[in-house]
């Protein structure tokens, strides 16, 4: 009796020495070989969803808008085309005469003001500009500030409810963040395109004493004046130029930082 009592404690002491002896075990031997619920364990720090940045181009989008500009057709510059007896006799139909349509992108940075930034490119020479808004609103916009040595102006719209995207620090980027380049490429509409950082106080050319944030994001034509924005849904530049021997996207772009488009913005809403 007291044989049997005394074999219980001692056979149980000896399973519990197993059972961790077996899990140091388990620990040590590679994942493949740990039991098929280890190896589905998932690795730390690696992401197990798709990657998507569908979530910020929603909270961004809709601050970037169209920009339509009337402007005077060339023909109608010229003071011997007035003449339609000239026209005809060159052969030049009465359209040339009409106001030329051109499109370009821009972002709003103010909603209490209703500032919107573009390229000065964009709106030179208008006679009326008109801001398309991705909620379907179109509305007249009229210049508040220029600068055209940035390449930079600013004009302003009056609604309710408009959106708006936050200026960032242009100064804290670096070589390989991600941005996203938000615009009106060809006229075709709202289009996303993302890519890194792949220079920063970049010159176009030699001498030059304007500084871009240059991006792989592709920009194309009608992609001036819109957004280059980074993973915390900032603007960090306005879309400008790219460098293509065919005006077509070689992963080539230029933004204007967001710190020199701040003292630009600032500087109209002063001057209101």
């Amino acid at each position: 009796m007291t044989s049997r009592s005394t074999s219980a404690p001692v056979l149980f002491l000896l399973l519990l020495l197993a059972a961790i002896a077996g899990g140091v075990v388990a620990q040590l031997l590679p994942i493949g070989q740990a039991g098929a619920d280890r190896a589905q364990l998932p690795v730390k720090g690696v992401a197990t969803d798709p990657l998507t940045l569908s979530p910020l181009v929603q909270a961004t989008s809709p601050a970037v808008v169209n920009i339509a500009v009337t402007q005077p057709s060339p023909a109608q510059q010229n003071p011997l085309l007035q003449d339609p007896f000239f026209r005809q006799y060159m052969g030049i139909p009465d359209a040339a005469l009409q106001p030329a349509i051109s499109a370009g992108s821009g972002v709003i940075v103010d909603a209490a003001r209703g500032l919107v930034v573009t390229n000065f490119h964009v709106v030179r020479n208008a006679t009326a500009v008109e801001v398309g808004l991705k909620d379907g609103r179109k509305l007249t916009a009229e210049p508040v500030g220029f600068a055209p040595n940035l390449d930079l102006a600013v004009l302003r719209i009056r609604a309710r409810d408009l959106p708006a995207l936050t200026l960032g620090d242009s100064s804290k980027l670096a070589v390989g963040d991600y941005v996203l380049a938000i615009g009106n490429p060809f006229g075709l509409g709202q289009t996303v395109t993302a890519g890194i950082v792949s220079a920063t106080d970049r010159g176009l050319s030699e001498g030059d004493p304007r500084r871009f944030v240059q991006t792989d994001a592709p920009i194309n034509p009608g992609n001036s004046g819109g957004a280059l924005v980074n993973t915390k849904g900032q603007v960090i530049g306005i879309n400008s130029a790219l460098i293509s021997p065919n005006q077509g996207n070689v992963g080539i772009g230029f933004a204007i930082p967001s710190n020199v488009v701040r003292e630009i913005v600032e500087q109209a809403a002063r001057g209101e």
